[in-house]
């Protein structure tokens, strides 16, 4: 199946990762950001893209940002006072930036969809199966170690979608990481890669919080 050619799309570099699937709840305020937001709202769909910024600040330029990110679209949209925007989009597709154009008046890149690779095998393989449940396991246990800490996480029984092509990235928006970490998990080439990595940062994380845990208990 052929793609869709690459297309301008406005950017908003953030500080966080945002998945396809995952809600983006954003505060408009910087003047080039209005008018990003103005052109977004001005065309159907309402679509921008989300990339992390590695280095630098999400205000003022002059940032270093990722070429994999999400295209975001819009879900509501309404003035929150002192010309402000509030914001919510939900993560829909993957992206791949291929080039950054100016920043005038507002960050804007040419970017293609990159779904992930159909790497999971069939259904019925009971490798990939197994390696899934294994992983919603781990990170159901991720998830009440922090809650033990009194951490910000998600609750360790939150729903999670049977379907691998939804949930790795289910999976990697609940897991407690850093943005880094999260980062490399949207940008593994398909699922199978993505479950496997997330195995893999689960077993730190579980193991840094177990030892934070029993730090407290002594």
């Amino acid at each position: 199946m052929n793609r869709p050619e690459p297309i301008d799309l406005p950017m908003f570099p953030l500080g966080t990762v945002l998945m396809p699937g995952g809600l983006l709840p954003l505060q408009v305020f910087e003047p080039r950001y209005l008018r990003l937001l103005d052109r977004v709202m001005s065309h159907e769909p309402h679509e921008f893209g989300v990339v992390l910024i590695e280095r630098g600040s999400e205000v003022g330029g002059d940032d270093v940002r990722t070429d994999v990110g999400c295209v975001a679209r819009v879900v509501r949209a309404a003035p929150s006072g002192g010309g402000r925007w509030s914001l919510v989009a939900r993560g829909h597709r993957r992206l791949r930036v291929t080039e950054w154009r100016p920043d005038a008046p507002h960050p804007i890149a040419r970017v293609e969809d990159w779904p992930d690779e159909d790497d999971m095998g069939d259904a019925d393989d009971g490798d990939s199966a197994a390696r899934f449940e294994a992983v919603v396991a781990r990170t159901r246990r991720a998830l009440a170690l922090c809650a033990e800490l009194g951490e910000p996480a998600a609750p360790a029984t939150i729903e999670i979608s049977s379907d691998p092509a939804v949930a790795t990235f289910e999976l990697a928006a609940l897991a407690p990481v850093g943005p880094l970490d999260r980062q490399s998990l949207l940008a593994a080439p398909g699922r199978r890669a993505r479950l496997v990595l997330l195995d893999t940062m689960l077993d730190d994380t579980i193991s840094l919080l177990s030892a934070q845990i029993g730090a407290v208990g002594d």
